[in-house]
């Protein structure tokens, strides 16, 4: 069976959204449908909607990151929404960050096959990372954990005053309720729910913004990060 050819007709609004990496984006899709079908990275009925669902509701999380920032795709899985995003945004410097050896080594190969020289793959959970990597402008994340859950562990990877955006459906509303306290604590100064892709995906895509103030992550994670980096300093020294 040849998963590729379950590939639905490229919409015509690709061809706008994605520009000048409109050949890289279907390239993306038919691995999508190829590989990441066969590795078990996405279930074989995602295939037909593909575009809809997947690679175009993601580059549509382009209309609300800053330009020329820093951002961090936690749990990024088969590049979603870290690989559209790049493709749509070379102003961005992206990291993929995945724990699993076998999504690491899929983003690798689509990183180098598509030519994302401003995307860097990395092996680990965020946890394990914090203090390794330079804190960043943006955390994105889709369908990775519920939002109080995905917030420990995105926040603490932010710059002081940088933001956490999540890709959430029908439940964003609720969870951010549910999530209000917790956000608190991990130093989150506002929130908000914003609809992007007017005109490119329907029903348009739902983004939660949780914007931080001075201290990503509270207190409790401030300690931790200046811990990070002292151990990382003294192995540097060796």
């Amino acid at each position: 069976m040849t998963e590729a050819a379950e590939l639905p007709p490229v919409p015509e609004k690709a061809r706008e959204v994605f520009g000048d990496r409109f050949a890289d984006a279907v390239r993306y899709a038919e691995l999508l449908a190829e590989a990441g079908v066969q590795r078990g990275l996405i279930g074989p009925r995602e295939v037909p909607r593909l575009w809809e669902r997947h690679l175009l509701n993601c580059a549509v999380l382009s209309e609300v990151v800053p330009e020329g920032v820093t951002v961090c795709d936690v749990g990024s899985g088969a590049g979603l929404p870290g690989i559209p995003l790049a493709l749509v945004r070379e102003d961005l410097k992206i990291t993929l960050l995945e724990p699993l050896l076998r999504r690491t080594n899929f983003l690798t190969e689509v990183v180098e096959l598509l030519g994302l020289d401003h995307v860097t793959v990395v092996r680990g959970r965020a946890e394990e990372v914090m203090g390794k990597l330079p804190p960043v402008h943006v955390v994105t994340a889709r369908a990775v954990a519920p939002l109080d859950r995905l917030a420990t562990w995105g926040i603490p990877l932010l710059r002081p005053y940088g933001e956490m955006l999540a890709l959430k459906g029908d439940t964003a509303e609720e969870e951010l309720k549910s999530a209000a306290t917790a956000l608190s604590k991990l130093g989150a100064v506002e929130t908000s729910i914003l609809h992007v892709g007017e005109g490119v995906v329907d029903p348009m895509s739902t983004v939660v913004r949780v914007e931080v103030g001075e201290s990503p992550g509270g207190v409790r994670f401030a300690a931790k990060r200046a811990k990070a980096a002292r151990t990382g300093r003294a192995r540097r020294r060796r």
